[in-house]
């Protein structure tokens, strides 16, 4: 079968003039001629339920917890996830992160964060410069961790949470310090400044509402002021040389006194066994002797015997020598002689 082509190809229409057809007729579908408005009409109840359907749900990350006002009045606190609300005002939501640590600086501000960050401490001297107990001032730098524990009284108790975090601090840190002396402040007494402050702060935001809860308080830089920072450095200094030298002397102390007191026990000890077997002994003698006396009593003439056959074999059984001279002898010393060139 063959095609007639010339039929074909005179009926064909580039693309450009396919599309303008299609705009034409769109405008025309949009805007109808005669004042027909029913397609404008659909077109926009289209937007407004998407519009609606838009603003009807809300997103809530895993660090945020919502807050659900209707009309202005709480309904209820949303978990992390998707939700659905009320839209056209009726229903809004406020995220607050409460699964953040958040933080403030005081005395100064981090210019850049990184590896190597950079502060800067010019221009708040007002918040660091601060008056101890002995009246000696101090330059101190410290930083606010905390955390957002109520969403609701940290929205709507306190008109403005962050900035009385830092009045709070700022008042109760120097309550600390002027209570303190400086050299406490500057040394040992660091920790203990920081804890009070915390302790404290904690109350007033309790007793404010501010649904906060510190997290912690690190003091950065606690110095004197530059004009007597000098002087302080050294004492500081000598400070540290005595804490060593005592540490040392403890060292050795702990070392030399318990051997000392070992060696202490070991010859009371000693002794004790010592005392407690010549009591033995003695108690022991006493009794031998008692216990002769006794059979001496019975038998004298036969006990008289025995002492001296035993003293005689003791006395033998040490000599080295033992010589049995004849009654009639009356010169011991050929008897010597003769033994003497014997052993030569």
């Amino acid at each position: 079968m063959g095609y007639d082509w010339d039929k074909f190809s005179g009926s064909r229409k580039s693309a450009g003039e396919e599309l303008r057809e299609r705009v034409d007729a769109l405008k025309r579908w949009v805007s109808p001629p005669g004042g027909a408005k029913t397609k404008m009409w659909v077109l926009v109840v289209i937007a407004v339920v998407s519009i609606i359907g838009y603003a009807s749900y809300f997103t809530i990350q895993p660090d945020e917890t919502g807050v659900l006002l209707r009309f202005g009045q709480f309904v209820r606190l949303t978990e992390p996830g998707l939700h659905f609300k009320i839209p056209l005002g009726i229903e809004r939501v406020y995220k607050v992160k409460t699964g953040r640590i958040f933080q403030t600086e005081f005395g100064y501000r981090t210019a850049q964060a990184g590896v190597r960050s950079r502060f800067v401490e010019r221009g708040y001297e007002d918040e660091s410069l601060m008056l101890s107990g002995d009246l000696n001032v101090i330059d101190m730098q410290w930083t606010v961790q905390y955390r957002i524990n109520d969403p609701m009284n940290y929205l709507f108790k306190v008109r403005n949470p962050e900035q009385t975090l830092r009045d709070v601090s700022e008042a109760m840190m120097r309550q600390e310090v002027g209570s303190m002396i400086s050299d406490q402040v500057l040394t040992v007494g660091r920790t203990a400044t920081a804890e009070g402050a915390k302790v404290s702060m904690q109350k007033i935001l309790d007793d404010y509402a501010t649904g906060i809860n510190i997290v912690t308080i690190k003091l950065q830089n606690v110095n004197p002021p530059e004009q007597v920072k000098a002087a302080f450095n050294e004492v500081n200094e000598a400070r540290q040389e005595k804490e060593s030298l005592i540490n040392q002397a403890q060292e050795a102390y702990n070392k030399e006194i318990p051997k000392a007191k070992g060696k202490a026990k070991q010859v009371i000890t000693e002794a004790e066994g010592y005392a407690l077997e010549k009591i033995n002994q003695a108690k022991g003698e006493a009794t031998r002797f008692t216990d002769v006396l006794k059979e001496y009593r019975a038998a004298k003439r036969v006990t008289r015997k025995r002492l001296y056959l035993e003293a005689i074999v003791k006395l033998l059984g040490s000599a080295k020598e033992v010589y049995v001279v004849d009654s009639k002898q009356k010169s011991l010393l050929p008897i010597f002689e003769i033994n003497k060139g014997r052993a030569k």
